[in-house]
């Protein structure tokens, strides 16, 4: 039965390592041709995550990923789903048509003999597996629903406030101090320092910054206590801290429905990101992870968080 046990859990490693080596390659080939894979990849709809069958979004990773398909083949709905799943609403997958990979994280618990004392102990072992998923737009017979994009409200003019991102902002609770050239967080002082309002090209990218430096407020000991052993400006922890910080920007803008555009001085991480996730095929999915946590927090200090709560039930993977 152990050697059994033993075969199982090599193979489902294998399968494991597998997952996030062909995710990572797929990410890094994206960063190395330019392109930030998580920016940006709807047209004309309202920006947002991507969409399960039943509405709930996609979290971490599989935000990423099915961001990265839908720019790639070029599909305007939001909703994804299992084949099965279409079946049931009763759609076909049309054919010829190629799945996404999705990932499904979880823990399961194994028994097994603690070599000191001879005592049974249950161990906690986390998992990772992928399933396929297709657009709505690969499917024929859905109803419409899934294949109407909302239209994001137009602005009068780029400067003017977004209120529901200003009130989500306000909510926080957080120190946020304008004034000079420079936004940043100061994690020594527990502030975030942000341009006047003025000074961005627009209220997206105004709204898109905040979101950025608010993720980077998360990072304090009293919140979310997220510590990438870094040492100063430009190392391997500071690489890592301004990937989670970017995708938890472009999360956020997508749960308020604002379409951000990548800061310019953004542009200087890509090499440092790269090296980060060549060493490490794991550090996307961990930058993912602490993005959805940090986002998450960020949602629990409003006002209908515990309503939204009861309605959450999803693994910060999948």
């Amino acid at each position: 039965m152990a050697r059994r046990n033993t075969k199982k859990a090599s193979e489902e490693l294998a399968v494991h390592s597998d997952i996030y080596q062909r995710i990572t390659d797929r990410i890094v080939g994206q960063l190395e041709e330019g392109t930030r894979p998580w920016f940006k990849p709807w047209k004309g709809g309202a920006p947002c995550r991507p969409l399960r069958h039943n509405g709930q979004p996609y979290r971490g990773i599989n935000v990423v990923l099915l961001w990265i398909e839908a720019e790639d083949r070029g599909y305007t709905s939001p909703y994804w789903m299992t084949y099965k799943q279409a079946q049931e609403l009763g759609g076909q997958v049309k054919k010829g048509e190629k799945s996404a990979l999705v990932v499904y994280a979880n823990t399961f618990e194994k028994k097994e003999e603690d070599p000191e004392t001879g005592e049974e102990r249950e161990r906690r072992i986390p998992f990772m597996k992928g399933y396929s998923v297709f657009n709505a737009d690969q499917i024929e017979g859905l109803p419409e629903q899934f294949h109407i994009a909302a239209q994001p409200e137009q602005p009068e003019n780029e400067f003017d406030r977004i209120e529901a991102a200003d009130r989500f902002f306000e909510n926080l609770g957080a120190d946020i101090r304008t004034g000079g050239s420079r936004a940043f967080y100061s994690s020594s002082g527990d502030f975030i320092r942000m341009p006047p309002f003025e000074n961005f090209v627009s209220a997206e990218a105004h709204a898109a910054t905040l979101g950025h430096e608010c993720v980077h407020w998360t990072m304090h000991e009293t919140r979310l206590d997220r510590d990438f052993g870094t040492k100063q400006r430009g190392d391997a922890g500071y690489a890592r801290e301004e990937l989670v910080a970017e995708l938890g920007s472009v999360f956020l803008c997508a749960d308020l429905g604002i379409e951000a555009e990548p800061r310019d001085d953004h542009a200087a991480y890509i090499g440092s990101w790269l090296k980060a996730l060549k060493n490490d095929k794991r550090a996307i999915f961990q930058a993912a992870s602490h993005a959805e946590k940090a986002v998450g927090y960020l949602h629990s200090k409003q006002p209908k968080a515990e309503e939204a709560a009861e309605n959450e039930g999803v693994s910060v993977a999948a």
